[in-house]
């Protein structure tokens, strides 16, 4: 006699896990979640005080082919904490407070282990987002994921005035671009990297765990360092009118995610000697061969977020920074000329 789980899904295993998260979870750290973990639908009450017309923004991301190297690592206890900060980065570079996060995780074959150590990442993210964790799916499928499998995806809401929102609207003619430091590569250009260090030779692969003196850890390990999750500085930032704009660097690099903020009839110039670069790049770089545009178009190189600031503002922005935990120093400028991104020596 067939069943489901002769079929491949595990509901037994399903309520464990569930059981799982809630005891992991615990109580939310919003007092405007009106449900627990487990119910059909999450239920959050909008804190609407003190904005005159409230205007919500929504992210949805994931951590892409991240999630290979935590497996070949078999370690999964800081892509959680990537796939929250991919969302809700997004949602604070519009200067909004971010609300709530769900997750939805794609599996083979439920491992209780593995996937309790993933929902451990995604509330540390929350905690450090300052979000409620409101709920998710996880979803078996085998014939789709392989036993060993499995994918994340992440959904994020936040809230703001309307008259606040930042973005190309606000920035100015001889703004100032501030860079605040990433941690390494975060969760962008993992294809690249998967090409370069996880070639299908037993060797390549035992690199991940072997100790690289130019990184100070292994190589496995500095590549699912987890990315900085930016939404309480942008927050402070935000909300005292420091900043005009902000871009999150994730895939398409500098370039490609600067120019989003940029109104027509005006260019940002960055200065891209005007950093230290965290080291895993230059291994990428020289392993690779791979030139440097290239390397500006694939990864943040060192810059996980840039904000358009008024001058008067830049030493406050970078104390903040700093105050919060980050790096931060001024990288460029914004002109008068074509809208684009210039990456200037």
């Amino acid at each position: 006699m067939i069943t489901y789980r002769k079929a491949g899904v595990n509901e037994k295993k399903a309520e464990q896990f569930v059981d799982l998260i809630s005891r992991k979870v615990g109580r939310s750290v919003s007092k405007n979640v009106l449900a627990d973990i487990g119910f059909f639908g999450g239920l959050y009450k909008l804190p609407t005080a003190g904005l005159k017309n409230p205007v919500l923004v929504g992210s949805c991301d994931g951590v892409g082919t991240k999630i290979i190297i935590a497996r070949e690592m078999g370690r999964f206890d800081t892509i959680g904490i990537d796939l929250v900060a991919m969302n809700v980065n997004d949602v604070a570079v519009c200067g909004a407070r971010v609300l709530f996060f769900l997750d939805y995780l794609a599996v083979g074959k439920l491992k209780l282990d593995r996937e309790g150590k993933l929902i451990e990442g995604i509330k540390r993210g929350c905690d450090i987002a300052g979000c409620a964790l409101l709920g998710g799916e996880t979803a078996q499928m085998p014939d789709v994921y392989r036993d060993d499998d499995f994918d994340l995806a992440g959904f994020c809401v936040g809230i703001l005035d309307r008259s606040r929102i930042l973005g190309p609207a606000r920035v100015k003619d001889k703004d100032v671009l501030v860079g605040i430091s990433s941690n390494g590569l975060h969760s962008n250009g993992f294809s690249l990297v998967r090409k370069l260090f996880l070639a299908p030779t037993p060797r390549k692969r035992y690199l991940l765990f072997e100790y690289e003196p130019l990184l100070g850890r292994s190589l496995g390990e500095e590549l699912l360092r987890p990315t900085f999750i930016y939404s309480a500085l942008l927050w402070k930032l935000a909300s005292i009118n420091l900043i005009h704009a902000a871009a999150h660097i994730t895939g398409g690099g500098i370039p490609g995610n600067l120019v989003r903020i940029l109104p027509e009839g005006l260019q940002a110039v960055v200065h891209v000697n005007s950093w230290q670069k965290p080291r895993i790049f230059s291994m990428i770089r020289e392993t690779g061969k791979i030139k440097e545009k290239e390397m500006f178009n694939v990864f943040n190189m060192g810059i996980g977020l840039i904000a358009a600031v008024p001058d008067k503002h830049v030493q406050k922005v970078i104390s903040t920074s700093a105050k919060e935990g980050f790096r931060a120093q001024l990288i460029g400028e914004i002109k008068k000329g074509q809208r684009r991104v210039v990456l200037a020596r």
